[in-house]
């Protein structure tokens, strides 16, 4: 891993494993935020992915949750057009920014991460689709800790939590949240929340890009209010909380059949 430049005085630093749905946020928080800098982590591998779904929830439904998740990797094409529209109506930009200092990593868990935050020194440290950090790596973080996630927190922490307040028939809770990091599952402080109405023609392959672009105000709110140490915590009304997972297969292509929820 390259050396980081004493100079460099970074004081927005995000940790992302890439993709579309991060650089908009990236590219929205550079704009706001000039001196942001980006660590990437590798992703876990879908061999490791696999093992830990199949003991928590047996052979049967890891399977069928990866199942899902390759249909919804291979079917993004499919929905090109829905996606154009959403990045054409909140005016973001999903392409990486060659001009962005980047530094990669295995996993923001092991030690090159620690020595890239002792050597970036942030005020604030912004998580946008990275792996959980362990209580020992979040101990060793001098800053602010916030997470972007795609979903209405606390009732649909974890993953694809536009898809699952469709089916639970909560659209009311179609939105995404920014939050406090705490060694849960999306189970620190709310900061800020938005709200969306998703399109008949959006589905899971365009839930997550829609809550991304339609965060983006959310996301800027979060971390200037981190600069400027004035991070209130939201009094949520409710207490409901539930840790949601990818769909099986065959529950993905029911609730698509009989409801038209894809």
């Amino acid at each position: 891993m390259p050396d980081v430049p004493t100079t460099m005085g970074a004081r927005v630093v995000v940790l992302t494993q890439g993709g579309p749905n991060p650089e908009i946020l990236i590219n929205t928080l550079k704009r706001h935020f000039p001196d942001l800098v980006v660590i990437e982590e590798a992703p876990e591998s879908k061999k490791r992915m696999l093992r830990q779904k199949a003991r928590r929830f047996g052979w049967l439904q890891a399977i069928g949750q990866m199942a899902t998740m390759a249909v919804s990797k291979f079917g993004k094409p499919f929905t090109r057009t829905r996606a154009q529209e959403i990045i054409q109506q909140f005016h973001v930009d999903p392409q990486p920014d060659p001009s962005l200092k980047r530094f990669q990593i295995d996993s923001a868990n092991g030690p090159d991460f620690r020595r890239l935050i002792d050597e970036l020194k942030p005020a604030v440290l912004f998580l946008v689709s990275c792996r959980l950090l362990t209580r020992s790596a979040l101990e060793a973080i001098p800053c602010p800790v916030l997470n972007f996630h795609a979903g209405i927190n606390p009732a649909y922490r974890g993953q694809q939590g536009g898809y699952w307040s469709r089916v639970m028939r909560d659209e009311e809770n179609f939105g995404a949240t920014v939050h406090l990091v705490d060694a849960g599952v999306d189970t620190g402080d709310v900061l800020f929340q938005v709200r969306v109405t998703p399109s008949t023609k959006d589905t899971m392959h365009t839930y997550p890009l829609l809550l991304t672009a339609a965060g983006t105000s959310i996301a800027v709110r979060a971390v200037g209010a981190a600069l400027s140490g004035n991070l209130r915590p939201q009094e949520l009304k409710t207490t409901k909380s539930r840790q949601w997972y990818h769909p099986t297969i065959w529950t993905w292509v029911w609730n698509g059949i009989t409801r038209g929820i894809w």
